[in-house]
């Protein structure tokens, strides 16, 4: 029997790895080991973001309290997103902090963008933003805007990971999935930043709908 196993110090990972879907692809494959890897790789599900980036689900039919679970994600996309809008005329370009802003801006309207097209496509009605959001008087200070940002990171996560057990197409909690990394990556951003640890602990846990708008609610004009 050949051995298909590899070892890290044996799979050379430079910037023309992770340039395209497939390189990404066929490095994991190396990594994992043999044809099982192929076979597992390929046969992973797609989430509605499929391989474009952008969120496809036009015709699905989807049950009510998916879309429900949806429109509530996107309540605090838009939250984010209108933040680190506001945040990106506060902070000069230039800076590492303003680079992060303006990627941040660009993940969280990505994530508006996605979720408003999936709703639609659906078949249901997506939540426009809110007229205004009360922000706390954060920005242009730096110490107080990166608490308050990382803070609002961490009640996304909190509220996605809250939802994950009620979803019940597996394309959108593969989604949900793919959005909660990122904001989690974007809370570590902001932790970094702060000089604090990256994390609370080995496990994040979830909060209910109720809890997240205890936190997030006020700032919703």
């Amino acid at each position: 029997m050949t051995d298909t196993s590899t070892t890290l110090t044996e799979v050379t990972l430079g910037e023309e790895t992770l340039a395209d879907n497939s390189s990404r692809r066929a490095f994991l494959t190396k990594l994992m080991g043999g044809a099982a890897a192929a076979t597992a790789l390929s046969a992973m599900p797609a989430s509605v973001f499929a391989s474009t980036g952008k969120m496809k689900f036009t015709g699905a039919t989807i049950p009510t309290g998916d879309a429900a679970i949806l429109n509530f994600a996107l309540t605090l996309e838009h939250l984010e997103a209108h933040f680190y809008v506001t945040a990106a005329r506060n902070f000069p370009g230039g800076s590492y902090l303003s680079q992060t802003v303006r990627t941040l801006r660009f993940d969280e309207q990505s994530h508006v963008n996605g979720l408003t097209a999936a709703i639609k496509g659906a078949g249901y009605m997506p939540v426009a933003a809110a007229p205004r959001y009360n922000f706390p008087k954060v920005f242009g200070q730096k110490h107080a805007f990166l608490n308050f940002a990382a803070t609002l990171e961490d009640t996304g996560v909190h509220a996605y990971l809250g939802q994950a057990p009620n979803i019940k197409t597996p394309a959108i909690l593969l989604t949900a999935a793919s959005i909660v990394t990122v904001e989690a990556r974007h809370a570590g951003a902001m932790r970094a930043l702060l000089q604090r640890n990256p994390t609370d602990g080995a496990f994040d846990s979830g909060l209910t709908k109720t809890q997240i708008l205890a936190i997030a609610g006020p700032l919703i004009g």
